[in-house]
């Protein structure tokens, strides 16, 4: 009687194991659907599935209980796919470790500054109509807007707090007023001499205020005429058109007529305008704006004002600042700056956008859009900067593919194919013999 117990419940249970192997395989199969259905889905990360033997007793000799199978699913977040070139510069894609943040757009529309952070690795971004970065899917790029002079201050980066979406104001007007010259000019050695004529040098440099308005810094330069031999002195007045010529400077330049040094600056003495800094080679003048730095060159440095030969030659002139120009276009380099293009030539970083990494990638919690949002099973996220720590960069004009590779999935699926009807044969067969245990008792 014991051993016809035994025998029932070695047979019930592998009805158990074939019924769970026929669970397992049709979830395997389900992940082979999933991944083959987004094959061509930017940015999707593939599903994997394990299988899991169970077993409940284990007898020498004695009756077996099969346990049957467990199945496990896991979406392997780390894998990259390959890139493929696109023609929108704001097509992005994660060259390496990290994630790009987003948000969900309605989110944001909502305006109640919590929009959570969500992680990509490739999007399709473009302009919206409020001049933010959206995908077609509804997802917005975030980063850290940068400072009107283009730097980006310090923000926490263990916290998307500060994050913002990236807005671009297209055919928007900015300028920048002119702050710093610096003059490369060579004046002719040969005017200091007793017998020249004492003729004065012009020089015009244009620059731009505060309001982009171009003005224009006339500089005089006033060889001194001695009554015998060269006095390789000059005389330097700047005046501001933008004062209606009104006189910002007065300095009387001396230069060397040594062997080691000759033709550089020896000393500067001045009459009027600001201080000249021999350590630096600057003096700063005011001009209708504010105050202006131009940089003559220090002392023996001949890459400033010179007195050479017999030409008055103004070799280079530099200086910062633009006119007013329109936004044209926005580019985000590979250490994630946005920039953006003005038609005046003009580029400007408007914003960073940092690379999000963590410990385990694989224990992000897979959501709609290929986005990801982080767990307890992830670990705690870092911001890094695009190319620096653990992370790698950022590819512009470029999208990532999908992880899935179809011939290995269509194989994977005659596999569980044959799988899933070898269990179905199992439960047929068991089918069987419990009808001969039955037909034992006729």
């Amino acid at each position: 009687m014991m051993q016809q117990k035994g025998v029932s419940m070695t047979i019930s249970s592998s009805l158990n194991a074939g019924v769970a192997g026929l669970a397992a395989n049709a979830n395997r199969l389900a992940t082979i659907s999933d991944n083959i259905a987004n094959s061509s889905t930017y940015g999707y990360k593939r599903m994997q599935t394990d299988f899991h033997s169970m077993v409940i007793s284990s007898s020498r000799g004695g009756a077996y209980s099969a346990g049957g199978v467990r199945v496990t699913t896991q979406r392997m977040v780390s894998a990259s796919g390959s890139l493929v070139t696109t023609s929108n510069p704001t097509d992005l894609a994660v060259r390496g470790r990290g994630f790009l943040p987003v948000a969900s757009s309605s989110r944001i529309n909502l305006d109640n500054g919590d929009a959570q952070m969500l992680l990509t690795t490739t999007g399709s971004f473009q302009t919206d109509s409020n001049g933010y970065l959206v995908t077609p899917s509804g997802l917005t790029l975030m980063g850290w807007p940068a400072l009107a002079n283009g730097s980006v201050p310090t923000y926490p980066r263990d916290t998307g707090a500060g994050l913002e979406p990236v807005q671009v104001n297209v055919n928007q007007l900015t300028g920048e007023p002119t702050t710093r010259i610096s003059l490369g000019v060579n004046l002719p050695a040969t005017e200091t001499d007793a017998s020249s004529t004492g003729d004065s040098q012009a020089l015009s440099i244009e620059y731009y205020d505060n309001l982009g308005i171009s003005q224009n810094i006339e500089i005089e330069f006033t060889p001194t005429i001695p009554a015998d031999g060269s006095s390789n002195e000059w005389t330097m007045i700047l005046r501001d058109t933008a004062q209606d010529g009104a006189v910002i400077g007065e300095y009387v330049l001396s230069f060397d007529d040594g062997r080691d040094a000759g033709g550089t600056l020896s000393g500067v003495t001045v009459v009027s305008g600001g201080a000249y800094d021999d350590a630096t080679g600057s003096l700063i003048v005011d001009v209708a704006g504010g105050p202006l730095e131009i940089n003559i060159g220090q002392p023996g440095d001949p890459d400033g004002l010179t007195q050479l030969s017999s030409s008055f030659a103004p070799v280079s002139i530099d200086k910062d600042g633009y006119p007013v120009g329109n936004m044209t276009s926005v580019e985000v380099d590979s250490n994630g700056f946005v920039h953006a293009i003005y038609d005046t030539g003009i580029t400007r970083t408007i914003f960073q956008i940092p690379l999000v990494d963590m410990p385990n990638p694989n224990g992000l919690v897979a959501l709609d859009h290929q986005t990801f949002a982080t767990s307890p099973d992830s670990g705690t996220f870092f911001l890094w900067d695009a190319g620096d720590g653990p992370t790698g960069d950022i590819v512009s004009y470029a999208l990532e593919e999908s992880t899935t590779d179809v011939a290995g999935e269509l194989t994977d699926m005659i596999q569980t194919q044959r799988a899933y009807s070898s269990n179905a044969k199992v439960i047929q067969t068991v089918d069987e013999m419990l009808q001969e245990t039955t037909n034992i008792k006729r």
